[in-house]
């Protein structure tokens, strides 16, 4: 045993285990003596975990005389090693890995480098200064370049910044690694192709064609373009919803399609769901 590795048994893993994660990562290796590839993940474990300094806590667990515990957690085959955060199982392997192999298991358990800039960044955003929230999500990114969030996040401001390049760049890179990565990706794409279409109009004189002109639907739909931009959804729905009501075959259902698209750009928006649901509703009665 070393400072940052323990024995662990079934009367003190809630307290040695749970409790501990909750302040740092705790890695359990589930292991027994007659078990030869345990035997060859053991000091790779305890050499790794002693490299991070203190950033993690190693637990081993004998299963031979610990069998109901292991039993509890699933333990089919060892070595099995167990990642806890928070009271949590969070991840794990079964086999002996490389020395590389678990390095990467144990790095990918600690928090990121970046996460308190990225906490200040979003807090900027939520007080408006979009400035600073550039600023400190390009320097979150440079601190840890794969950092989904920061990644998505800086996409987001750029797009709402008018950034259009910037944007398209940060998407064209990324690659979501789950559903709700992806849901996210997919939403911001529809903002970026929104802000492309939107660029350069002025809501004002787009507004004043509308009102010297009801049928110029080519003015409503750039007009409810660019006030979707501005994150004023409400006005743009009725714009689209005008179009459809005109005219459903208008550049081949352009308005209601349209509408499906913000839909999907405000899917990730908890605040705009009851507006999503109000529209959604407009829109299938004017459909039928």
């Amino acid at each position: 045993m070393s400072e940052y590795s323990i024995d662990v048994s079934q009367e003190d893993f809630s307290t040695q285990v749970l409790e501990a994660s909750r302040t740092m990562p705790v890695v359990v290796d589930f292991w027994a003596p007659w078990c030869g590839p345990c035997k060859a993940l053991g000091p790779i474990l305890d050499r790794v975990v002693a490299d991070f300094g203190g950033k993690l806590r190693l637990a081993k667990i004998n299963t031979d005389e610990n069998q109901e515990l292991a039993a509890h957690y699933g333990v089919r085959g060892i070595p099995n090693v167990k990642a806890f955060i928070d009271g949590q199982l969070v991840d794990e392997f079964s086999g002996a890995l490389s020395e590389p192999q678990v390095r990467r298991f144990l790095e990918g358990l600690l928090p990121s480098p970046a996460q308190p800039i990225l906490l200040e960044a979003q807090a900027a955003r939520r007080g408006g200064n979009i400035a600073q929230a550039r600023t400190l999500l390009q320097r979150a990114l440079e601190l840890d370049p794969s950092h989904p969030q920061a990644q998505l996040d800086l996409a987001d401001v750029e797009i709402e910044s008018g950034n259009v390049e910037p944007a398209s760049r940060l998407l064209a890179a990324f690659e979501p690694e789950d559903s709700s990565q992806r849901e996210r990706f997919d939403a911001l794409k529809a903002r970026l192709k929104l802000a492309e279409a939107a660029r350069g109009a002025d809501a004002l004189a787009l507004a004043a064609r509308v009102s010297a002109d009801p049928t110029d639907l080519g003015a409503r739909l750039a007009l409810a373009q660019t006030l979707a931009l501005r994150e004023e959804y409400r006005g743009a729905f009725e714009q689209l919803l005008e179009i459809v009501q005109r005219d459903r075959s208008f550049r081949d259902d352009i308005g209601r399609k349209t509408m499906l698209t913000f839909f999907q750009i405000l899917s990730t928006r908890p605040e705009a769901q009851d507006l999503v649901r109000e529209y959604r509703t407009a829109l299938a009665r004017t459909l039928h």
